[in-house]
């Protein structure tokens, strides 16, 4: 199974790193050694003094799908859940700095937590889905499907045309803005509209 993560997808979060509103859809890959499932610790890692969260609503791919046009799109996924994006936002700064691939930045060991996913029948509008995180407590970051700059359909159609999607890949579809620090001790806590999907901590 693929990890697929669309960057950039909130302008005001791509205004926030001070980076460019895309025009198309803009990807990376994580492989499977970076998901955390069952609610299982984040180990913060020795190589990063940096670690920042990223929210995202996640997409599970119900079956094989290549070159999807956008107005099938929606029958290729049944659930949506939410997971964190990891980023150590020092190796990326200086991956940038050297005109480097990303992948340690992005896609190391336990990048990428995932939640429990919603059979997507209980949403009334996929336009209109409130998801946010709170770490201790207190909301870090929230975001509402509305403002994606790319829908869930057309980011699947756009990555059918470079890969062909498999049953069971998950596709983290943008943060919104507010990404941030984590530090060990601190507790993660991750919500679609008022559902807790994901609870876990920094260790």
């Amino acid at each position: 199974m693929k990890i697929i993560c669309i960057g950039r997808n909130y302008a005001e979060h791509a205004k926030e790193m001070n980076s460019v509103i895309p025009t198309e859809p803009v990807f990376f890959l994580k492989p499977d050694t970076a998901l955390i499932k069952d609610n299982n610790p984040f180990y913060y890692p020795d190589f990063s003094k940096e670690i920042h969260h990223e929210v995202e609503l996640v997409l599970k791919i119900n079956k094989p799908g290549k070159n999807i046009q956008t107005q099938f799109a929606n029958k290729y996924y049944d659930e949506i859940g939410i997971g964190i994006d990891f980023t150590a936002r020092d190796i990326q700064a200086e991956c940038k700095k050297n005109g480097l691939p990303w992948e340690k930045a992005k896609a190391f060991d336990g990048a990428a937590p995932i939640g429990k996913f919603i059979d997507k029948k209980q949403f009334s509008d996929e336009k209109n889905i409130n998801f946010h995180l709170k770490i201790n407590g207190n909301n870090v970051q929230e975001g509402n499907t509305k403002d994606l700059l790319f829908s869930f359909d057309a980011i699947i159609a756009y990555i059918s045309k470079y890969f062909t999607l498999r049953t069971g890949d998950l596709i983290y579809t943008g943060t919104p803005e507010g990404v941030g620090p984590v530090k060990i001790g601190d507790r993660l806590e991750a919500f679609i509209e008022n559902q807790k999907l994901l609870d876990f901590e920094i260790k």
